[in-house]
């Protein structure tokens, strides 16, 4: 794909099913008692840009921490790392990669192929273009796909390092999070590699400040996904009918975001013929962010079928990387 002089590849593995796979999300999240809305429809370009705002925030700690780890141990992660893939899976703001490429020295980087790997057509466009705009010598390859079960779908004739950084991983269940694992295990080879980003449990003030934040950039990104199903499912989400809410929940050490209705209100969803109505103080849950400890990543690597390799944490061990590989 050529833009403005920029050449990269776009490979859609999802081929027109992404509208298929929201509307049938969102008809099983809004039609049951304990409505939710999965947390993968955030990122239109909308939703991308609230979470670069929300990086640059001084209460997100997880993004300037492991920026920091990763500034620190790159070149550790990519020595002799010629002639292989980077695959990132969940393609979005590539603050984190572009530190993973400048630790490659600009001849070997021109042997690497980068693959960013999203649902979401519009991240992956833009983490594609960017990439090849400022690297120009790196081979990119974009992927819509769905990267909990189409992995399969990447090439598979050169070692990879996949990425799968920002704590993403918390947002899954624990059983969600054991068969990503298990399904990234099942598709690498013995020379390849899996770098992960955990957010690790810490003080509950930390953990709530960051997602309640003064400016209230989480609160417009978590009402961002009702513009979403606007768009997508042709719906009438008013977002100043919910209100932001964020806390910690101890017992499954997890952060939760839900949109609690701050009136009585009704929603139309055109595009699959559902009304949802709404009481005041009702509901919907938008995500987790789970956090962890040492003894629950050792836990599930093994369960995998992965050994942990290399563990790299900041001074307040407040985010750890973990560097994974076959058993």
């Amino acid at each position: 794909m050529n833009n403005s002089g920029v050449t990269y590849t776009l490979v859609n593995h999802l081929d027109g099913r992404y509208r298929n796979m929201i509307a049938t999300d969102i008809i099983a999240g809004l039609s049951t008692q304990n409505r939710y809305i999965p947390s993968k429809y955030f990122y239109d370009a909308q939703g991308s840009r609230l979470f670069e705002d929300i990086c640059r925030l001084p209460e997100y700690y997880p993004t300037r921490t492991e920026m920091a780890i990763l500034k620190e141990k790159a070149p550790r992660f990519m020595e002799g790392f010629a002639d292989h893939d980077l695959v990132e899976l969940g393609a979005g703001a590539n603050w984190k990669i572009r530190i993973l490429l400048d630790a490659v020295p600009p001849t070997d980087r021109a042997t690497l192929r980068y693959l960013p790997v999203d649902i979401s057509q519009t991240a992956v466009e833009e983490a594609s273009r960017e990439l090849a705009e400022d690297y120009p010598e790196l081979e990119v390859v974009g992927v819509v796909a769905d990267f909990t079960s189409q992995l399969e779908a990447l090439p598979n004739r050169r070692s990879k390092m996949y990425c799968f950084l920002g704590g993403t991983i918390g947002n899954m269940s624990q059983e969600e999070a054991q068969a990503f694992l298990h399904e990234v295990a099942r598709n690498m080879g013995p020379d390849d590699t899996l770098l992960v980003g955990f957010d690790m449990v810490k003080e509950l003030d930390v953990l709530e400040k960051a997602y309640n934040d003064s400016q209230d950039i989480t609160g417009q990104f978590n009402k961002n996904v009702l513009s979403v199903i606007n768009s997508q499912l042709n719906a009438d989400f008013d977002q100043s009918h919910f209100d932001h809410l964020a806390f910690f929940n101890g017992d499954l050490a997890r952060i939760e975001m839900h949109l609690r209705a701050n009136r009585d209100c009704s929603v139309r969803i055109r595009d699959i013929g559902l009304k949802v109505d709404f009481q005041k103080g009702d509901t919907i849950h938008t995500e987790n962010s789970h956090k962890f400890t040492k003894e629950m990543i050792d836990y599930m690597a093994f369960r995998a079928g992965l050994c942990i390799q290399e563990w790299f944490t900041d001074s307040r061990k407040w985010f750890s990387l973990v560097l994974m590989k076959m058993r």
